[in-house]
């Protein structure tokens, strides 16, 4: 794997071309410095223009090469976030050094290369704007404070393993930001919803700092030092969370891209971060998740079983307390069309008791009697993000009436509202 910097020769690029090669040598790997002519230019002047870009390139390779890099120069002809991406792929880069003056309007470069290479590139691109941290970070001289953008999804994972690789090459304080916007999440979690537009009830609060906690526990867990912030708000994401990031004074924000076409661009967090942010940003695609050999392992510790206690949703709750880690939590969860009195909640905790097997002992069991009202699907779908759980047990094929309705369609339905695993559980043949 080797490092790729994009270079236009002027004093910004310049100073991230030297960053790169900072973090080549450190990493042991080498640089690509490629520049890109246009090809009208390339037509208009030939040979001359050849000639020059290649002896600019010349001198700042060998520049580089003091610094105890290994250098190897590249000039190409065409559009240079397309030919940047091909090169990438045949090299397999595993990142992309850009820059971007710091005085540079937000919106001056709309359409830019900077931005056309975020759209394009599947690797993670930085983007520099100002190098002094990075530099001495990559000298050894002090810690790398990185803000990381929290939500859940694949760009998010990725970003997070790109920062998990980042650590090899010194300490690294990641403050973990999310900003929500409180009504959506509210539906999302099956929770009330402030009477004011914005604001956000403390129970949402705490659940989605819980949440973003889980979400950053791999970088906890190999020891980074990490931070949660989680902020409410109206509008603009990008907006909030370039401002949470100048408010802790980081060095560098890591965020994930969906790479959103056409109107879905309006509201991308990571283009308007790239544009928006005084401090250097990574854009880190999905592409660039950890796949195959080197993926961890996941590790299921709360896991949610439903049943109606018909035969296939009792089964289930064997199955969870296999796939659950031994040290996790399961969660067995019935639903009920209304509201029980003390005495029925009782009675079915009870009822739900005698489900679990001796050889569960190991794990956390949690006896939960939900409400479900007619939207049983809704109703399981928000209990399972409001707890937070690895995955979703149920079984499928009920025989009749409520039981059919629970495990039948209600089933096939979560599957489409969900986005985490479920292990269904059919009946043995008969």
């Amino acid at each position: 794997m080797s490092i790729v910097c994009a270079t236009n020769f002027s004093d910004a690029a310049r100073r991230a071309s030297t960053l790169a090669a900072e973090l080549a040598r450190k990493a042991g790997t080498s640089l690509w410095l490629v520049h890109v002519l246009n090809p009208d230019s390339v037509r208009a002047f030939g040979q001359a223009l050849l000639g020059s870009a290649e002896a600019v390139l010349s001198d700042e390779t060998k520049r580089l090469e003091k610094l105890g890099a290994k250098v190897e120069p590249v000039l190409l002809t065409g559009e240079p976030a397309v030919m940047l991406e091909e090169f990438c792929r045949e090299q397999r880069a595993s990142m992309v050094v850009a820059s971007r003056a710091v005085d540079e309007s937000p919106f001056g470069g709309e359409g830019g290369t900077v931005d056309r290479m975020a759209q394009s590139l599947t690797v993670p691109l930085l983007v520099m704007r100002d190098p002094a941290p990075l530099e001495a970070w990559a000298r050894g001289a002090r810690p790398l404070k990185v803000l990381l953008g929290v939500d859940r999804s694949l760009p998010f994972e990725a970003a997070r393993d790109w920062v998990l690789t980042l650590r090899k090459g010194g300490r690294v304080d990641v403050v973990g930001g999310r900003v929500y916007w409180p009504e959506e999440e509210a539906r999302r979690l099956g929770l009330r919803q402030a009477m004011a537009y914005g604001e956000a009830p403390p129970e949402l609060q705490q659940v989605l700092e819980r949440e973003s906690a889980e979400l950053l526990a791999p970088l906890a867990e190999a020891g980074a030092p990490v931070r949660v912030r989680v902020e409410a708000g109206v509008g603009r994401i990008a907006d909030h969370l370039v401002e949470l990031a100048e408010q802790e004074q980081v060095d560098l924000m890591v965020v994930g891209t969906h790479h959103r076409r056409a109107l879905g661009r309006l509201w991308s967090v990571s283009r308007h971060v790239l544009r928006l942010a005084r401090m250097s940003v990574v854009c880190v695609p999905s592409q660039a998740m950890t796949v195959g050999v080197d993926t961890p392992l996941p590790e299921y510790r709360e896991v949610m079983v439903a049943t109606d206690f018909s035969e296939t949703g009792n089964r289930a709750v064997a199955h969870a307390c296999a796939l659950t880690s031994p040290g996790g939590t399961v969660h067995l969860v019935h639903a009920t069309e209304s509201k029980p009195s003390l005495e029925e909640e009782a009675q079915l905790r009870e009822q739900l008791s005698t489900l679990v097997p001796k050889g569960a002992r190991d794990r956390n069991v949690r006896l939960e009697v939900i409400p479900g009202g007619k939207d049983v699907v809704a109703t399981l779908a928000q209990t399972a993000e409001r707890l937070g759980v690895s995955a979703i047990v149920m079984g499928t094929h009920g025989r009749s009436g409520w039981k059919r309705a629970v495990l039948g369609s209600v089933t096939q339905s979560l599957l489409l509202r969900t986005d985490r695993p479920v292990l269904v559980v059919r009946p043995p043949a008969t």
